[in-house]
């Protein structure tokens, strides 16, 4: 394992290390000659010293520059946080630089073209470092995980070098060495989980600027460095990608402020204050207020840490979420935490001795910035609120990991990827982010192991079994299908072979029988069947890529294998009746989604399937996290399609228009409400976007196709909707797939095909008369075949379109 690890290394290293501001920097480590520093002081011998105040340490460099500047490049990172600046001039407007890794086997640096902040004369680079998740609190979550278990950690280090080029051609290298100077800075604490605690009396006036005074302050100290290797920034940075202005604030109790932002969202805030030297001013945050009005912190609290003794020495007796402010002196500050993250609609403030302004006052939401070209819109404003909600709580949960929730835990759960990784690459481009999330992956697989993690990075959990670990596969496989990103199968495809070969020894029979199966079901399922279904994925993709890789012998062995562990599933769970309670839902939506059931008997199993959903509650789901997007397609594909239209078009309990009606704005956890324990910002039933670009927009891949080289266009009109807007973007172009109705008898479609993509046209209504077909291309017109549009037998080259549907 670990020679493999060095083998990828440096074939990523070979593919990012050319930069391309400057040719003399093509090398493996642009970084090279920089130290890593730090400061001169030790973690803390005892849990509970954790707590107490650190401050965050504030570096700087003064260095001249005799000629004008041609050009000038930036490479740093950090273990931790770390925020850059020249001159007091921020480089980007990014926040939590770098992305969380394993920093022992990985560490991304980003490139800066800084030309326009560096000048000829006295400059000088200030850093700020934050503890991130490489020097988290000892808090024992749940009672009983510490992070500091599992993580590397220790004090927060930066190393960077700046790389200036003159008008001749000479070039001079400003890196991190020991004459870097530093002291500590007004973050008196910071923590991602918990906040920040800011003391205005410890600001250093004047610190950032060239000619500052730094003779009292501290040589910095070379360390060695957290260990991993260091790679260029695979994806884009997290920033600022939406702002809100609080729709009100209230006063539920004397000298207690409310703001309530309006939406659920992930990121801190900026906020004007007015206060005396002395004053302190404390911020709490959640995603619910209770009925006095008062906030409701107990979803967003770190680990369920609810009670004194829980979260070990020194911990808070209850873990939520909360920032404070001392003042310094009289008068009216601004104030923005840099090193923290929130979840959350209400904000609390106490300690003001006047009531706020809502001008005062900006919530700021922050994610990776990964591109979201791609929509969804329709003529139901219900669906309409379920799609935002659905991307808020997405981008909510993309701060560099794809988390479950982004308080409570913020770990990237492999279930929840495996449940909703195309439902997040329908919305975005998702390519670099989940390139850089199967890395993590490679880093937390321990091949030897005879057990499965739950996260990567990994933090310390492992009972959740294969259904969570094999996410690295699954991940892989749709970023071919979606992307054609063949290089990354190619990459890890002895990985991926040893990965199975792991999974034979654990379950040499097939049959999954540790871990957790589909969470948050409302009924029972075993592991025996969501496990093994998720073990029959794998082994249909490694016969994928192993043709691919033209190694015709495992290609035939994987395709044995995924015919045993079907045989397996179909003995366990179709042949014989099930006597123990169990979600019918969830079992045949996964027999059918998993191609389980043979051809003879798939007309008994729709009739199971719809049986399954008419007993629900209201008709509804009541399906977990991998059985929600299971009943989703499989009732689509087998002829549901408007029972499902009509479901998730329904305020009624258990479902999306449910959790709408009742206030939320961003995706929850359950399907029943929760004020105290579980996440109101949670992705796994956030599938039903999926569903949205599937099955209203009509766009599907199609396997062996990737890239959406051919794919499917086969949009269905509901009885109840008068209309769909959707977009999609491909490694060929953009997908369009609007569609409208026009009177009783009529639906026009215009769709574009990128260029050198085509895609099948499907409609499945019965009652079609006639169909005409424009070109926008080139103004020809002509009729189409109504049974070969209904039979799925028509291919669109590429082109836009206007298509006309008479109905009967």
């Amino acid at each position: 394992m670990e020679l493999y690890k060095i083998m990828v290394v440096g074939l990523l290293l070979l593919v990012v290390s050319c930069s391309p501001q400057e040719e003399n920097y093509q090398t493996a480590n642009p970084l090279e000659n920089a130290k890593w520093i730090s400061q001169d002081a030790k973690l803390p011998e005892s849990d509970s010293l954790f707590y107490q105040n650190h401050p965050a340490p504030i570096f700087r460099k003064s260095f001249d520059v005799s000629t004008e500047v041609s050009s000038a490049t930036l490479f740093i990172t950090a273990a931790g946080y770390y925020k850059v600046s020249i001159d007091g001039k921020a480089i980007e407007d990014n926040v939590l630089d770098p992305a969380w890794t394993d920093f022992s086997e990985r560490i991304y640096y980003a490139e800066y073209d800084v030309i326009d902040k560096v000048v000829k004369g006295k400059n000088n680079i200030g850093i700020i470092l934050g503890n991130g998740f490489y020097n988290p609190l000892p808090m024992k979550m749940w009672g009983n995980l510490n992070l500091r278990n599992a993580l590397p950690t220790g004090m927060p280090a930066v190393i960077a070098k700046l790389v200036i080029k003159d008008a001749n051609g000479e070039i001079t290298e400003i890196v991190t060495d020991e004459s870097w100077k530093y002291i500590s800075g007004p973050i008196l604490k910071n923590s991602v989980y918990i906040g920040e605690v800011y003391d205005a009396n410890l600001e250093v006036n004047g610190w950032q600027n060239p000619d500052f005074d730094d003779a009292n302050w501290k040589n910095s100290v070379v360390v060695a460095g957290p260990g991993g290797e260091l790679q260029k920034s695979i994806m884009p940075p997290v920033k600022v990608t939406d702002k809100f202005t609080p729709t009100q604030i209230s006063s539920p109790q004397a000298d207690v402020y409310l703001v309530d932002m309006g939406t659920n969202f992930t990121g801190t805030y900026n906020i004007k204050l007015n206060g005396h030297k002395g004053d302190t001013v404390t911020f709490r945050f959640g995603e619910r207020i209770y009925e006095d009005g008062n906030l409701n912190p107990m979803t967003t609290v770190a680990g369920q840490i609810k009670k004194k003794g829980r979260g070990g020495s020194g911990a808070p007796d209850i873990a939520w979420q909360t920032d404070s402010y001392i003042f310094s002196k009289d008068g009216e500050i601004e104030y923005s935490p840099i090193f923290t993250f929130h979840t959350y609609r209400y904000m609390e403030i106490s300690g003001l001795s006047y009531e706020p302004k809502i001008q005062d006052i900006e919530g700021l939401a922050f994610n990776t910035d990964v591109q979201n070209e791609n929509h969804f819109a329709s003529s139901s404003d219900l669906l309409n609120s379920i799609q935002k909600a659905t991307v808020r709580t997405f981008v909510s949960n993309l701060v560099t990991v794809q988390s479950d929730c982004p308080a409570r835990e913020k770990f990237g759960y492999g279930g929840d990827l495996n449940a909703t990784n195309e439902s997040f690459m329908y919305n975005f481009d998702m390519h670099a982010f989940y390139k850089k999330t199967i890395y993590d992956w490679v880093d937390a697989i321990n091949l030897q192991d005879s057990g499965f993690v739950d996260t990567a990075p990994f933090v310390g959990l492992g009972y959740c079994g294969i259904s969570w670990e094999s996410a690295f596969l699954v991940t892989q496989y749709y970023l071919y299908l979606y992307y054609g990103d063949t290089d990354l199968v190619k990459e890890l495809y002895e990985l991926d072979k040893q990965w199975m070969e792991k999974v034979a020894r654990i379950y040499p029979d097939g049959v999954v029988r540790e871990g957790l199966s589909d969470h948050e079901s409302l009924k029972p399922v075993p592991v025996e069947l969501t496990g093994t279904a998720h073990y029959l994925q794998c082994a249909k993709i490694m016969k994928t890529f192993a043709q691919l890789m033209n190694e015709t012998v495992l290609e035939n062995e994987y395709g044995e294998l995924a015919e045993l562990l079907k045989d397996s599933l179909k003995t366990r769970f179709w042949d014989h009746p099930i006597k123990e309670e169990i979600n019918r839902q969830t079992l045949f939506s996964t027999l059918i989604y998993h191609d389980v059931i043979p051809e003879e008997s798939m007309s008994a199993a729709k009739d199971s399937l719809m049986s399954a959903l008419q007993n629900g509650p209201s008709g509804h789901l009541y399906t977990g996290i991998f059985g929600t997007k299971y009943m989703l397609e499989t009732l689509s594909k087998t002829g549901f399609i408007e029972d499902v239209f009509k479901m998730v078009n329904s305020t009624q309990y258990p479902g999306w228009g449910f959790m709408i009606d009742r206030g939320a704005t961003t995706i929850w956890e359950t399907w029943k409400e929760s004020d105290n324990t579980y996440s109101n910002c949670h992705p796994m039933f956030g599938t039903v976007t999926e569903w949205f670009y599937r099955w209203l927009g009509g766009i599907q891949p199609i396997d062996g196709f990737p890239g959406f080289k051919k794919f499917t266009l086969s949009p269905y009109v509901p009885e109840n909707l008068d209309w769909v807007k959707c977009n999609y973007h491909t490694p060929y172009g953009e997908i369009v797939s609007n569609w409208k109705k026009e009177g009783n008898n009529t639906l026009i479609f215009e769709t574009n095909i990128p260029t050198a993509s085509s895609a099948i046209f499907h409609l499945p209504e019965a009652n079609i008369e006639q169909v005409e077909i424009s070109k926008k291309n080139d103004g020809s017109k002509y009729l189409l075949e109504a049974d070969a549009i209904q039979a799925g037998q028509t291919e669109l080259e590429a082109g836009e379109y206007v298509i006309t549907v008479s109905l009967k």
